[in-house]
């Protein structure tokens, strides 16, 4: 397996985890926030994939910061988990085909430099952007478990 292959399964073994995680969410509690100053449970979700797209511009970009792009989902409402599961369809897999294009060698001499940031390689860099939705996975599990829904098992 080469590198960008064991990111690529990285990015979508976690995703196929978060979505069942995310299954587990009522629409009643789609808007719960823990406190006033907490994600929704659907803001949470709609966070994970819109920053998805900043990692891929910021990729491309060599860098930046999301202030330097404008977001596609600036705007939308907060409908429910399929619709947006839906509209980041696009745009994960234009995340995913980036990644695909890296050579070995890119994925260490490329550098995404950051404002206010460390610089960081390509390589370093994803699988930064993979634990941001790791640690929201967990983040989400304590929703769910605050809320007393049931916790999907995503440790198949």
């Amino acid at each position: 397996m080469t590198t960008t292959e064991s990111i690529i399964l990285n990015f979508e073994e976690i995703r196929r985890r978060s979505i069942k995680l995310w299954s587990g969410l009522i629409p009643e509690f789609y808007h719960w926030r823990p406190d006033i100053k907490a994600q929704s449970c659907l803001g949470m979700i709609r966070h994970v994939l819109e920053t998805e797209n900043f990692y891929r511009l910021f990729i491309v970009h060599k860098g930046g910061n999301a202030d330097d792009f404008l977001s596609p989902w600036k705007d939308r409402p907060l409908i429910g988990l399929q619709n947006e599961l839906e509209f980041a369809t696009s745009f994960r897999k234009e995340f995913l085909e980036t990644i695909r294009e890296f050579t070995p060698n890119e994925l260490t001499s490329i550098e995404i430099v950051r404002e206010g940031k460390k610089t960081r390689t390509l390589c370093d860099f994803l699988y930064r952007c993979v634990y941001h939705e790791s640690v929201h996975a967990g983040q989400f599990l304590s929703y769910l478990r605050t809320l007393g829904l049931d916790r999907p098992n995503i440790w198949d």
